[in-house]
């Protein structure tokens, strides 16, 4: 376990008029769930709880100019993860949104990193969203998280898989794919 360590995962809508799904996880994987909007409600709920890291699903950079998708995104396509051009339609919005709330966390004093919970799915063996909510909330329950509500959405719980993806990068138990020079992607390794 980690002691002092709390992780908040954020699955980030490109628009404030849909939710953003929103977890923190305490050293004892305890699930502390909230759902937002607008990015002020983002920010309350990120220095109420005071996480060591935040973990975001979304894209945090743009490609370099004549690109459509960054090196991080081309070798999650290698891995056959199906990441989203960052340039492209309602991606650009996310992808913008996502780096302004980065900036004004990291300005806060916050760790904020890039993950991919549909990637992290299939690293860590869980259900894909065809099986439902409730097939992967059990399969989270299994992995040690505790207190995800029974009423739980696939915001929330892609939430819980950004949280879970940054507690084991504060474990050490991870792997970066990208190029430190542009935008780097942290997904899991495999849990035993």
């Amino acid at each position: 376990m980690l002691s002092g360590y709390g992780v908040i995962g954020v699955d980030l809508a490109g628009s404030p008029r849909r939710v953003t799904g929103l977890c923190y996880l305490d050293s004892g994987l305890r699930c502390v769930a909230a759902r937002a909007r607008l990015d002020d409600e983002i920010l309350v709920f990120v220095q109420e709880m005071r996480p060591r890291l935040i973990a975001i699903d979304a894209p945090l950079s743009f490609p370099p100019a004549g690109r459509s998708m960054r090196c991080c995104d081309e070798e999650l396509k290698k891995l056959g993860l199906r990441p989203l051009p960052p340039i492209l339609g309602p991606m650009k919005m996310l992808t913008s949104r996502a780096i302004e709330l980065k900036k004004i966390m990291q300005s806060l004093g916050y760790e904020v990193i890039e993950v991919f919970p549909s990637g992290a799915r299939r690293i860590l063996k869980l259900p894909s969203k065809k099986m439902g909510a409730s097939a992967l909330r059990e399969s989270l329950l299994k992995l040690g998280v505790r207190g995800i509500p029974e009423d739980v959405d696939e915001h929330v719980l892609d939430a819980v898989i950004c949280a879970l993806v940054g507690v084991l990068y504060l474990r050490g138990r991870y792997v970066k794919v990208g190029d430190p020079n542009e935008s780097m992607i942290i997904l899991p390794k495999p849990i035993e």
